[in-house]
Protein backbone atom coordinates (compact mmCIF):
# COMPACT_ATOMS: atom_id res chain seq x y z
CA UNK A 1 0.00 0.00 0.00
CA UNK A 2 1.06 3.64 -0.94
CA UNK A 3 2.04 5.99 1.49
CA UNK A 4 1.78 8.70 -0.66
CA UNK A 5 -0.89 11.35 -0.88
CA UNK A 6 -3.41 12.07 -3.90
CA UNK A 7 -3.39 14.85 -6.38
CA UNK A 8 -6.44 15.87 -8.06
CA UNK A 9 -7.96 18.85 -9.67
CA UNK A 10 -11.69 19.61 -8.88
CA UNK A 11 -14.49 21.79 -10.72
CA UNK A 12 -13.90 25.20 -8.42
CA UNK A 13 -16.65 27.07 -10.35
CA UNK A 14 -18.84 26.84 -13.49
CA UNK A 15 -17.67 28.36 -15.84
CA UNK A 16 -19.10 31.68 -17.43
CA UNK A 17 -18.21 31.53 -20.81
CA UNK A 18 -15.10 29.92 -21.97
CA UNK A 19 -13.15 28.04 -18.74
CA UNK A 20 -10.53 29.91 -16.74
CA UNK A 21 -7.96 29.00 -14.35
CA UNK A 22 -9.70 29.65 -11.49
CA UNK A 23 -12.71 27.52 -12.59
CA UNK A 24 -10.58 24.53 -11.10
CA UNK A 25 -8.85 23.91 -8.26
CA UNK A 26 -5.44 21.38 -7.18
CA UNK A 27 -5.93 19.42 -3.83
CA UNK A 28 -3.88 16.83 -2.07
CA UNK A 29 -6.30 13.84 -0.09
CA UNK A 30 -5.34 10.70 1.32
CA UNK A 31 -5.17 7.61 -1.06
CA UNK A 32 -8.55 6.02 -1.25
CA UNK A 33 -8.46 2.28 0.02
CA UNK A 34 -10.34 0.18 -1.82
CA UNK A 35 -13.37 -1.93 -1.06
CA UNK A 36 -14.60 -5.59 -1.99
CA UNK A 37 -14.75 -5.67 -5.68
CA UNK A 38 -12.83 -2.43 -6.42
CA UNK A 39 -9.56 -1.66 -7.33
CA UNK A 40 -6.67 1.28 -6.06
CA UNK A 41 -5.03 2.60 -9.54
CA UNK A 42 -2.21 4.86 -10.00
CA UNK A 43 -3.01 6.66 -12.97
CA UNK A 44 0.17 7.26 -15.61
CA UNK A 45 -1.99 8.97 -18.61
CA UNK A 46 -4.95 11.21 -18.65
CA UNK A 47 -6.77 12.20 -21.63
CA UNK A 48 -8.50 15.82 -22.11
CA UNK A 49 -11.09 15.82 -24.52
CA UNK A 50 -14.00 18.69 -25.53
CA UNK A 51 -17.19 16.51 -23.53
CA UNK A 52 -15.53 17.51 -20.45
CA UNK A 53 -16.68 21.30 -20.74
CA UNK A 54 -20.07 20.11 -21.40
CA UNK A 55 -19.94 17.91 -17.74
CA UNK A 56 -18.90 21.61 -16.19
CA UNK A 57 -22.23 23.37 -16.68
CA UNK A 58 -25.56 22.47 -14.66
CA UNK A 59 -27.66 22.07 -17.48
CA UNK A 60 -29.14 18.91 -18.80
CA UNK A 61 -26.82 16.92 -21.05
CA UNK A 62 -26.27 12.82 -21.88
CA UNK A 63 -24.73 12.50 -18.23
CA UNK A 64 -24.84 14.21 -15.02
CA UNK A 65 -22.97 17.33 -14.65
CA UNK A 66 -19.96 17.56 -12.51
CA UNK A 67 -20.76 19.34 -8.67
CA UNK A 68 -18.86 21.97 -7.58
CA UNK A 69 -15.52 20.03 -5.52
CA UNK A 70 -16.13 17.15 -7.99
CA UNK A 71 -12.67 15.61 -9.90
CA UNK A 72 -12.43 16.61 -12.86
CA UNK A 73 -13.80 13.66 -15.35
CA UNK A 74 -11.84 11.92 -17.89
CA UNK A 75 -10.43 8.46 -19.41
CA UNK A 76 -6.80 7.31 -17.92
CA UNK A 77 -4.18 5.02 -18.66
CA UNK A 78 -3.73 3.00 -14.96
CA UNK A 79 -1.63 0.27 -13.20
CA UNK A 80 -3.44 -1.68 -10.66
CA UNK A 81 -1.75 -1.10 -7.25
CA UNK A 82 -4.13 -3.44 -5.45
CA UNK A 83 -7.14 -5.33 -5.89
CA UNK A 84 -9.97 -6.60 -3.92
CA UNK A 85 -11.77 -7.98 -7.76
CA UNK A 86 -10.74 -11.17 -8.89
CA UNK A 87 -10.27 -10.18 -12.71
CA UNK A 88 -7.35 -7.63 -11.62
CA UNK A 89 -3.87 -8.06 -10.17
CA UNK A 90 -1.44 -5.29 -9.16
CA UNK A 91 0.67 -4.75 -11.96
CA UNK A 92 -1.85 -4.79 -14.39
CA UNK A 93 -1.87 -1.56 -17.06
CA UNK A 94 -5.87 -0.63 -17.42
CA UNK A 95 -7.87 1.55 -19.70
CA UNK A 96 -9.79 3.18 -16.82
CA UNK A 97 -12.29 6.48 -16.22
CA UNK A 98 -10.22 7.51 -13.28
CA UNK A 99 -10.55 11.49 -13.63
CA UNK A 100 -8.00 14.24 -12.90
CA UNK A 101 -6.19 12.30 -9.91
CA UNK A 102 -3.20 10.88 -9.27
CA UNK A 103 -4.87 7.68 -7.54
CA UNK A 104 -8.29 6.53 -8.08
CA UNK A 105 -10.54 3.63 -6.21
CA UNK A 106 -13.14 2.44 -9.01
CA UNK A 107 -15.44 -0.35 -8.99
CA UNK A 108 -13.11 -3.47 -11.02
CA UNK A 109 -16.33 -3.98 -13.35
CA UNK A 110 -16.00 -0.56 -14.62
CA UNK A 111 -12.49 -1.14 -16.29
CA UNK A 112 -12.46 -0.99 -19.48
CA UNK A 113 -9.91 -3.73 -20.75
CA UNK A 114 -6.02 -4.51 -19.95
CA UNK A 115 -3.61 -2.88 -21.90
CA UNK A 116 -0.31 -4.80 -23.12
CA UNK A 117 2.42 -2.81 -22.93
CA UNK A 118 4.64 -4.31 -25.39
CA UNK A 119 2.29 -4.22 -28.04
CA UNK A 120 0.74 -0.56 -29.48
CA UNK A 121 1.63 2.55 -27.11
CA UNK A 122 -0.32 2.12 -24.37
CA UNK A 123 -1.28 5.83 -24.35
CA UNK A 124 -3.00 4.74 -27.61
CA UNK A 125 -6.18 3.76 -25.29
CA UNK A 126 -6.69 7.34 -24.67
CA UNK A 127 -6.91 8.28 -28.44
CA UNK A 128 -6.88 6.49 -32.10
CA UNK A 129 -7.10 3.02 -30.42
CA UNK A 130 -9.82 4.19 -27.77
CA UNK A 131 -12.80 6.72 -27.25
CA UNK A 132 -11.55 9.02 -30.01
CA UNK A 133 -11.20 6.47 -32.61
CA UNK A 134 -13.74 4.64 -31.79
CA UNK A 135 -15.92 7.67 -32.46
CA UNK A 136 -14.88 7.81 -36.04
CA UNK A 137 -14.78 4.51 -35.96
CA UNK A 138 -19.05 4.02 -35.24
CA UNK A 139 -20.01 7.41 -36.58
CA UNK A 140 -18.49 6.49 -40.07
CA UNK A 141 -19.74 2.48 -40.13
CA UNK A 142 -23.27 3.20 -38.46
CA UNK A 143 -24.18 6.69 -39.44
CA UNK A 144 -21.81 8.02 -42.74
CA UNK A 145 -21.52 4.77 -44.35
CA UNK A 146 -19.29 6.38 -47.03
CA UNK A 147 -19.14 5.12 -50.50
CA UNK A 148 -16.24 4.39 -52.86
CA UNK A 149 -15.74 7.67 -54.90
CA UNK A 150 -18.19 9.71 -52.42
CA UNK A 151 -17.06 13.19 -51.13
CA UNK A 152 -16.49 13.76 -47.02
CA UNK A 153 -15.66 16.17 -45.09
CA UNK A 154 -14.74 16.55 -42.00
CA UNK A 155 -13.61 19.57 -39.44
CA UNK A 156 -11.07 19.63 -37.04
CA UNK A 157 -9.37 17.30 -39.04
CA UNK A 158 -6.10 17.20 -37.06
CA UNK A 159 -7.54 16.30 -33.96
CA UNK A 160 -7.90 12.92 -32.65
CA UNK A 161 -11.62 12.24 -33.72
CA UNK A 162 -11.29 14.07 -36.77
CA UNK A 163 -7.78 12.62 -38.18
CA UNK A 164 -9.10 9.34 -37.97
CA UNK A 165 -12.61 9.91 -39.79
CA UNK A 166 -10.63 10.96 -42.46
CA UNK A 167 -8.08 8.43 -42.79
CA UNK A 168 -10.90 5.65 -42.34
CA UNK A 169 -12.87 7.30 -45.38
CA UNK A 170 -9.74 7.36 -47.20
CA UNK A 171 -9.51 3.19 -46.57
CA UNK A 172 -13.17 3.00 -47.83
CA UNK A 173 -12.65 4.96 -51.35
CA UNK A 174 -14.11 8.19 -50.45
CA UNK A 175 -12.27 11.49 -51.06
CA UNK A 176 -11.41 13.21 -48.36
CA UNK A 177 -11.32 17.18 -47.42
CA UNK A 178 -10.06 17.96 -44.31
CA UNK A 179 -10.75 21.56 -42.68
CA UNK A 180 -8.52 22.76 -39.91
CA UNK A 181 -7.30 25.86 -38.68
CA UNK A 182 -3.62 27.40 -39.72
CA UNK A 183 -1.17 25.94 -42.03
CA UNK A 184 0.96 23.35 -40.26
CA UNK A 185 -2.42 21.56 -39.42
CA UNK A 186 -3.55 21.79 -42.82
CA UNK A 187 -0.05 20.72 -44.64
CA UNK A 188 -0.41 17.74 -42.17
CA UNK A 189 -3.84 16.79 -43.42
CA UNK A 190 -2.50 16.80 -47.11
CA UNK A 191 1.26 15.76 -46.70
CA UNK A 192 1.01 13.25 -43.77
CA UNK A 193 -2.20 11.79 -43.62
CA UNK A 194 -2.64 11.84 -47.15
CA UNK A 195 -5.71 13.82 -47.60
CA UNK A 196 -7.12 14.76 -51.11
CA UNK A 197 -7.97 18.32 -49.86
CA UNK A 198 -7.19 20.30 -46.89
CA UNK A 199 -8.34 23.49 -46.00
CA UNK A 200 -7.82 26.47 -43.61
CA UNK A 201 -10.85 27.66 -41.92
CA UNK A 202 -9.44 30.81 -40.58
CA UNK A 203 -9.00 32.00 -44.54
CA UNK A 204 -10.92 34.89 -45.42
CA UNK A 205 -12.67 33.04 -48.68
CA UNK A 206 -12.68 29.97 -46.38
CA UNK A 207 -16.53 29.32 -47.95
CA UNK A 208 -15.35 30.05 -51.83
CA UNK A 209 -12.55 27.49 -51.28
CA UNK A 210 -14.94 24.60 -49.37
CA UNK A 211 -17.19 25.33 -52.63
CA UNK A 212 -14.22 24.24 -54.94
CA UNK A 213 -12.86 21.61 -53.43
CA UNK A 214 -16.51 19.78 -53.78
CA UNK A 215 -17.39 20.32 -56.98
CA UNK A 216 -19.49 17.51 -57.04
CA UNK A 217 -21.09 18.41 -53.40
CA UNK A 218 -20.55 16.88 -50.25
CA UNK A 219 -22.03 13.26 -49.36
CA UNK A 220 -21.23 12.93 -45.96
CA UNK A 221 -20.36 15.19 -43.25
CA UNK A 222 -18.93 14.54 -40.48
CA UNK A 223 -19.89 17.46 -37.53
CA UNK A 224 -17.96 18.01 -34.72
CA UNK A 225 -17.69 21.83 -35.08
CA UNK A 226 -20.49 23.71 -36.23
CA UNK A 227 -20.16 27.49 -35.99
CA UNK A 228 -19.02 29.08 -39.27
CA UNK A 229 -17.94 25.67 -40.97
CA UNK A 230 -21.40 24.45 -41.21
CA UNK A 231 -22.37 27.65 -42.41
CA UNK A 232 -20.33 26.49 -45.59
CA UNK A 233 -21.14 23.48 -45.93
CA UNK A 234 -24.66 23.49 -45.69
CA UNK A 235 -25.77 24.78 -48.96
CA UNK A 236 -22.98 21.62 -50.81
CA UNK A 237 -25.11 19.05 -48.90
CA UNK A 238 -26.13 16.59 -51.67
CA UNK A 239 -29.24 14.89 -51.96
CA UNK A 240 -29.40 11.87 -49.50
CA UNK A 241 -25.82 13.12 -47.69
CA UNK A 242 -25.33 12.02 -44.26
CA UNK A 243 -24.05 14.09 -41.48
CA UNK A 244 -23.13 12.09 -38.29
CA UNK A 245 -23.13 14.88 -35.54
CA UNK A 246 -20.27 14.02 -32.49
CA UNK A 247 -19.95 17.69 -31.24
CA UNK A 248 -19.80 21.03 -31.75
CA UNK A 249 -17.08 22.47 -29.82
CA UNK A 250 -17.16 26.08 -31.37
CA UNK A 251 -20.17 26.35 -29.23
CA UNK A 252 -19.60 25.05 -25.63
CA UNK A 253 -18.46 28.19 -24.53
CA UNK A 254 -21.65 30.25 -25.60
CA UNK A 255 -23.57 31.47 -22.71
CA UNK A 256 -26.03 32.89 -25.30
CA UNK A 257 -27.90 31.52 -28.54
CA UNK A 258 -25.99 32.93 -31.54
CA UNK A 259 -27.22 35.92 -33.17
CA UNK A 260 -29.26 35.91 -36.53
CA UNK A 261 -30.00 35.19 -38.82
CA UNK A 262 -31.55 32.30 -38.13
CA UNK A 263 -30.89 29.13 -40.41
CA UNK A 264 -33.21 26.70 -38.13
CA UNK A 265 -35.93 27.36 -40.87
CA UNK A 266 -32.94 26.55 -44.08
CA UNK A 267 -31.63 23.50 -42.31
CA UNK A 268 -35.34 21.98 -41.73
CA UNK A 269 -35.98 22.74 -45.36
CA UNK A 270 -33.24 21.26 -46.48
CA UNK A 271 -33.27 18.46 -44.32
CA UNK A 272 -37.21 17.55 -46.12
CA UNK A 273 -36.28 18.55 -49.42
CA UNK A 274 -32.60 17.32 -49.75
CA UNK A 275 -33.25 13.80 -47.50
CA UNK A 276 -30.54 14.21 -45.54
CA UNK A 277 -30.03 12.02 -42.72
CA UNK A 278 -28.66 14.07 -39.21
CA UNK A 279 -27.98 11.60 -36.15
CA UNK A 280 -26.26 13.03 -33.12
CA UNK A 281 -24.69 10.21 -31.36
CA UNK A 282 -22.81 9.13 -28.70
CA UNK A 283 -20.08 7.04 -28.86
CA UNK A 284 -21.17 4.86 -26.32
CA UNK A 285 -24.50 3.83 -28.32
CA UNK A 286 -22.49 1.76 -30.39
CA UNK A 287 -20.58 -0.06 -27.45
CA UNK A 288 -21.20 -3.23 -29.32
CA UNK A 289 -18.90 -2.59 -31.91
CA UNK A 290 -16.15 -2.13 -29.41
CA UNK A 291 -14.53 -5.11 -29.66
CA UNK A 292 -14.46 -5.16 -33.42
CA UNK A 293 -13.39 -1.91 -33.40
CA UNK A 294 -10.13 -2.82 -31.38
CA UNK A 295 -9.40 -5.77 -33.63
CA UNK A 296 -9.33 -3.94 -36.57
CA UNK A 297 -7.58 -0.44 -35.37
CA UNK A 298 -5.24 -2.28 -33.89
CA UNK A 299 -4.21 -4.17 -37.13
CA UNK A 300 -4.73 -0.56 -39.38
CA UNK A 301 -1.82 1.01 -36.95
CA UNK A 302 0.65 -2.34 -36.57
CA UNK A 303 0.10 -1.99 -41.05
CA UNK A 304 0.83 1.66 -40.81
CA UNK A 305 -2.98 2.22 -42.34
CA UNK A 306 -3.42 4.65 -39.95
CA UNK A 307 -1.18 7.61 -38.70
CA UNK A 308 -2.09 9.34 -35.52
CA UNK A 309 -0.52 12.74 -33.75
CA UNK A 310 -0.27 13.20 -29.95
CA UNK A 311 0.13 16.81 -28.19
CA UNK A 312 1.23 15.71 -24.47
CA UNK A 313 2.19 18.02 -22.09
CA UNK A 314 4.05 16.77 -18.22
CA UNK A 315 2.19 16.92 -14.95
CA UNK A 316 -1.59 17.01 -13.36
CA UNK A 317 -0.96 20.70 -12.51
CA UNK A 318 -0.64 21.56 -16.40
CA UNK A 319 -4.54 19.96 -17.08
CA UNK A 320 -5.98 22.95 -17.14
CA UNK A 321 -3.93 25.18 -19.00
CA UNK A 322 -3.85 22.89 -21.44
CA UNK A 323 -7.85 21.55 -21.62
CA UNK A 324 -8.33 25.85 -21.95
CA UNK A 325 -6.07 25.74 -24.68
CA UNK A 326 -7.46 22.89 -26.31
CA UNK A 327 -11.09 24.84 -26.47
CA UNK A 328 -9.39 27.04 -28.16
CA UNK A 329 -7.74 25.35 -30.64
CA UNK A 330 -4.08 25.70 -29.62
CA UNK A 331 -3.68 21.36 -29.23
CA UNK A 332 -2.22 19.82 -32.37
CA UNK A 333 -3.07 15.69 -32.11
CA UNK A 334 -4.53 13.49 -29.35
CA UNK A 335 -4.18 15.93 -26.18
CA UNK A 336 -2.38 14.04 -23.15
CA UNK A 337 -1.23 14.44 -19.70
CA UNK A 338 1.66 12.29 -18.65
CA UNK A 339 1.42 11.93 -15.31
CA UNK A 340 4.86 10.85 -14.61
CA UNK A 341 7.45 13.26 -14.96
Amino acid sequence: MTTEQNTRIVLAARPKGAPVASDFRLEHTPVPTPRTGQVLLRNHWLSLDPYMRGRMNAGRSYVAPLEIGETMDGGTVSEVVESLHPAWSPGDLVLAHAGWQTYAVVDGETLRRKLDPAGLPVQTALGVHGMPGFTAYVGLHEIGRPQHGETLVVAAASGPVGATVGQIAKLKGARVVGIAGGAEKVAHLRDELGFDVALDHRAEDFPEQLAAACPDGIDVYFENVGGKVFDAVMPLLNDFARIPVCGLVAHYNATAPAPGPDRLPQLMAMILSRHLTVRGFIQHDFIALYPEFVREMGRWLRDGRIRYREDVVVGLERAPEAFIGMLEGRNFGKLLVKLDS
